[in-house]
């Protein structure tokens, strides 16, 4: 498939950026509310497969990915940047938004920055070039991709229409990157993986410890905004969520108390990897951390891995849920077979 590269106004850049505000208002430090927007739905439907005449596109460039699209032709409309709010769990608030209206044909969102990884969905589904997306980071893959003199190496995370990874060259953009939105494992490093599902406790234990050190060999900052590089919320519900190998960006922590997720235990049934959830309240005050291991006979104490406010990830003691008329009550993951 091939597509016009002297129209002038195909290369105009459109873009429309997240808010990436941290929220305010955070309470205290240990006993935060993080209990996400609640989006779970994240991937759609397995996009069909890209075009033949479109891989013969493909091996004209050099050291390329392979871009999943189908052919079509429709110009998208271009998008004035614009402050608007954004409602709902976190309050209102103000953030930088601008559009990025997808170029005339039809592409495939992967579910990492590969696109040989799996699909997710597809942009530009039933009316070509109409879609907008949602951009809030891009990866420079280190793989270039080309469609006729436009060339890139990045792809970039979307959260609209589907949730998933993109090439840039879906906006038909003359420069490599998208211009305004953030880089994320930069530098022609691999892109970050997704936590593959598990079911034992131990593989949930190993990815909630990757985040004590996932930041440059630091702790990943605590936000209710923001998304980590694995596609992850950086809030306590997110980093469960992360744990537990659930859909990015995570479900919220009164998600994680439903009975497709958890089941009810008792505190002296608690195993490494259950969860102590209190649901209560609003997002200041909803919490969730995940349980290791007792540090004592007496079961007055344990040690915990959290995603806290104020501080960032967090593996420490904790007596959440102990006390008598604690809101924290104690959860097991049903996907658990050990």
């Amino acid at each position: 498939m091939t597509h016009s590269t002297t129209t002038a106004r195909r290369r105009t850049i459109w873009r429309k950026v997240l808010p990436t505000i941290a929220a305010a208002g955070i309470g205290a430090a240990g006993l935060v509310g993080c209990s996400g927007d609640g989006d779970t739905s994240g991937h759609g439907t397995k996009a069909e497969k890209a075009d033949k005449a479109d891989k013969a596109d493909k091996a004209q460039a050099a050291d390329k990915n392979a871009l999943s699209r189908d052919t079509g032709a429709a110009k998208g409309k271009g998008g004035a940047l614009k402050l608007k709010t954004t409602s709902g769990e976190f309050g209102t608030k103000a953030a930088a938004a601008a559009d990025f209206p997808t170029w005339g044909t039809r592409w495939v969102v992967h579910q990492t920055a590969d696109t040989s990884s799996p699909s997710v969905g597809m942009i530009n589904k039933d009316v070509a070039g109409q879609d907008r997306i949602t951009a809030d980071y891009q990866i420079d893959t280190g793989k270039k991709a080309c469609e006729g003199s436009t060339c890139s190496t990045y792809m970039a995370h979307i959260t609209g229409p589907v949730n998933g990874f993109l090439s840039v060259l879906a906006v038909d953009i003359p420069e490599d990157s998208l211009p305004g939105v953030p880089v994320q494992n930069g530098g022609g490093q691999q892109p970050p993986k997704p936590p593959q599902p598990g079911g034992t406790r131990a593989e949930a234990l190993q990815r909630a410890s990757t985040w004590l050190t996932a930041n440059g060999g630091g702790r990943v900052p605590y936000s209710q905004a923001k998304i980590w590089k694995d596609g992850y919320r950086q809030d306590c519900s997110g980093y469960v969520s992360m744990a537990l190998g659930l859909k990015a960006p995570g479900t919220n922590t009164v998600g994680l108390t439903s009975g497709s997720i958890t089941k009810p235990i008792a505190v002296n049934d608690l195993r490494p990897g259950d969860l102590l959830i209190d649901a209560a309240g609003n997002n200041n005050t909803r919490h969730v951390v995940m349980f290791e291991k007792w540090n004592n006979d007496a079961h007055t104490s344990y040690t915990s891995y959290e995603q806290r406010g104020d501080f960032g990830t967090d593996h420490t003691t904790r007596t959440y849920g102990l006390e008598p008329g604690s809101e924290y009550k104690p959860y097991r993951p049903l996907k658990f077979t050990d």
